[in-house]
This record gives C-alpha cells, sequence and structure tokens, in this order.
C-alpha cells in the first residue's frame, strides 16, 4: 500500500483537523445522515460536490456519473434517487452539470472513446434534439450551451421517474432543481428549471 501512503497520511491530517475543530466531529457524524439534498452531478474531479457548495459529510447524499445523465433504465442512479427520497426524505434533487464537460464535448464533437460512447449517446441524443439552437451560436459557445440543455434535459428525466412522481403524489415535500458549475470561477449557475411538483417548472 505504499503508493497510497500519500492518501492515508491526507486522511490522518484531515481527521486531526476536524477532532481539532470539534472532539465529537465523528461521533455524531457515525449516527447522523439527514441530508436534505440529493446530488446527481459528474464524475469529474474537479466537481466535488460537498466542497464546492461548502457543506460537511453527512449533508448531501451524492450520485455521479460520466456527463451528469439519468437514464431511467440506470438502476444505479435510480436506487440512489430512491434511497435518498424515500429513506433518508431529501427535499431537493440537484442536477449539477459543470462548463467544460468532457463527456458533454465528444459527444457534441462525436468523438469516439470505445465504451463510454454507449453511455454518451444520451448526450448526444440532446446535442441531437436542439441540434438548430446550437447550430445558431458561435462555436465557441456550443460546448457550455450543451451543458446547460444537457442538465435541463436530465431534470426532466428525474422529474418522469416513478420514485419522484410516487412522491409527489404523497405530497411530500421535493423540488428538482437544475444547476452548472463554473470551472472557472468556482460559481453555481441556477438554469430556473427547478419543478416542485407534476407541471411545475421555472423554466
Amino acid at each position: 500500500m505504499t503508493e497510497l501512503a500519500e492518501l492515508f497520511e491526507r486522511n490522518r491530517a484531515w481527521a486531526a483537523e476536524m477532532v481539532a475543530g470539534d472532539p465529537d466531529f465523528f461521533t455524531g457524524l457515525a449516527d447522523r445522515q439527514t441530508p436534505a439534498y440529493v446530488w446527481i452531478g459528474c464524475s469529474d474531479s474537479r466537481v466535488p460536490a460537498n466542497q464546492i457548495v461548502g457543506l460537511q459529510p453527512g449533508d448531501v447524499f451524492v450520485h455521479r456519473n460520466v456527463g451528469n445523465v439519468v437514464v431511467h433504465t440506470d438502476l444505479n442512479c435510480l436506487s440512489v434517487l430512491q434511497y435518498a427520497i424515500d429513506v433518508l426524505r431529501v427535499e431537493h434533487v440537484i442536477v449539477c452539470g459543470h462548463y467544460g464537460c468532457g463527456g458533454v464535448a465528444a459527444a457534441l464533437h462525436g468523438a469516439r472513446h470505445g465504451l463510454i460512447d454507449n453511455w454518451l449517446r444520451h448526450v448526444t441524443d440532446v446535442a441531437e434534439k436542439h441540434a438548430d439552437a446550437l447550430a445558431s451560436l458561435p462555436e465557441e459557445r456550443r460546448l457550455d450551451r450543451l451543458c446547460e440543455l444537457n442538465v435541463a434535459e436530465q431534470v426532466v428525466n428525474v422529474r418522469q421517474t416513478t420514485i419522484v412522481e410516487d412522491a409527489w403524489a404523497r405530497g411530500q415535500p421535493l423540488t428538482v432543481h437544475g444547476i452548472v458549475y463554473g470551472l472557472e470561477d468556482g460559481l453555481l449557475r441556477d438554469l430556473r428549471v427547478s419543478a416542485s411538483g407534476p407541471g411545475s417548472s421555472e423554466g
């Protein structure tokens, strides 16, 4: 495990820092998982959910995949969503994309990378759906716009899951949001596509 020595050292330093700030930090954390949010984000290493919103462990339930895609046959994503909504009773589902996303870029430009091309086909479908709108933009703006459009489409997909539909049907407070993170400035943008019930939307 010498290859991971630096990670273990960093872990010990982090744990010590947490305890120095709050001696009961880990004791409390072990007995608590009451997040208000479930986060569906991109696997990109530059977009760590808790860190960019300044929340501690236990505050955000997280699912990440390449391109922050929500597919109705993806049992991994759906299981996370179901557990977060039905068991943890989160009140907010956040789909977060980011500008400059490599997966979205591959879908936009038709780049081939092997197996992942099949996964990114979902983003390619979004690009084809909005082909005219994307073509009307300057080339340098198209990638970021597709990142936004992809988030908006995934918000629709979340809203159409039986998990969210059932939660709304039983009157459970739940809002689905779409946001985008800027790698160059560290800021989040609200795409104003939030929905708190069937047919509701800011967009």
